[in-house]
């Protein structure tokens, strides 16, 4: 199914008031029949027959070409049949005039997800309490209500968050933000049932599949691009690299429907609840760790310059078990968590 451009004019105005010269001809048909045909007969004004009912089929029937007139707004669309035929798409803002047995197709037109374009969550609300309830007509009113037409905006869909094993194992909760775009009508209504939830769904399956491919944190022997050698990609410090790919998934998916993907972004990421403690744990330790490593280079520098300069300066002499003892107290007071409490010798140091 390719998308047909109507380049129907806009002449939507134009067929209104002739419409409605129509339909003031069809009663002037009818009053005159009275005033300027009539006769009367047994004291009663009589029409004349053919006139006042060329009259009435006027004004009975001339209400039919007014189901033609369409509005549209920037960046909108109108798919339309004509007795299950597909006939083409109205873009453009205007007002129009096409065939009054037209209708528009909008699967998707009652669908409402966690998305900008939507309706308001009053209107969803309400709609929701007319469904449960026993006036279903009303229901089914509101949700016409939301109307036939297509938006070709750039929208926002924000998915449920998601928990997902990485390639460790770990489950991980992660939310997505999908910005996409109709760009052919036909398919996104004729080759999917309903493109919103066609979208929503091919959103949680490409996020699924791409996870799996990270882990949370950096970790060894973890082949990441499929090149066979170990990575240092992560769902956290390689986020950029993980909106694309799930971009790039999510757009061959959606193809077909004649949708386009123009960004996708990360927008929470974290460990599942059930682990999330002792992944804090484990990540101070490793703090603690490098902090400490860090510690003890740094402190073993500063001796050995220690040891350097009172050599060179020759303040004092130090035989190799002297030597060995200041090391020590200098790795303790340098190492220590807590501040040395100094000793002082008053005696000689033999």
């Amino acid at each position: 199914m390719e998308e047909k451009i109507l380049q129907t004019k806009k002449n939507g105005m134009a067929a209104l008031l002739l419409n409605l010269l129509v339909l003031i001809g069809g009663v002037a048909l009818m009053v005159i029949s009275f005033t300027v045909f009539g006769h009367r007969a047994g004291g009663d004004l009589e029409p004349n027959g053919w006139i006042f009912g060329a009259g009435l089929v006027i004004v009975g029937l001339g209400w039919i070409p007014l189901c033609g007139l369409k509005v549209l707004k920037p960046q909108e669309a109108l798919v339309l049949t004509l007795f299950g035929d597909y006939i083409g798409t109205l873009k453009g803002e205007g007002f129009y005039w096409v065939n009054p047995f037209c209708s528009a197709v909008n699967p998707a037109a009652g669908t409402r997800l966690s998305q900008s374009g939507d309706v308001s969550s009053e209107t969803s609300g309400v709609a929701a309490l007319l469904a449960q309830g026993n006036n279903v007509k009303n229901a089914a009113a509101l949700q016409e209500a939301a109307g036939k037409r297509i938006s070709l905006k750039q929208m926002t869909l924000n998915n449920a968050r998601q928990k997902i094993n990485d390639c460790l194992g770990n489950p991980v909760e992660i939310g997505i933000a999908v910005i996409w775009r109709v760009t052919d009508t036909a398919k996104a209504v004729f080759n999917v049932d309903n493109y919103k939830e066609y979208l929503s769904l091919q959103c949680d399956s490409a996020l699924r599949n791409v996870v799996r491919i990270y882990p949370y944190d950096v970790a060894p022997n973890v082949d990441t691009t499929g090149d066979g050698h170990p990575d240092d990609g992560s769902l956290r410090g390689s986020s950029e690299v993980v909106a694309q790919r799930i971009k790039q998934e999510i757009q061959e998916k959606v193809q077909d429907a004649g949708l386009e993907i123009v960004d996708a972004r990360i927008t929470y990421l974290a460990y599942a609840p059930e682990i999330a403690a002792v992944m804090l744990q484990r990540q101070q330790a490793s703090a603690i760790i490098d902090a400490r490593k860090m510690i003890v280079d740094s402190a073993v520098g500063m001796v050995e310059l220690a040891l350097e300069r009172l050599s060179e300066n020759k303040v004092v002499e130090l035989d190799d078990e002297r030597k060995a003892a200041m090391v020590s107290n200098l790795l303790v007071v340098l190492c220590g968590n807590h501040d040395a409490q100094p000793v002082v010798n008053s005696g000689s140091l033999y």
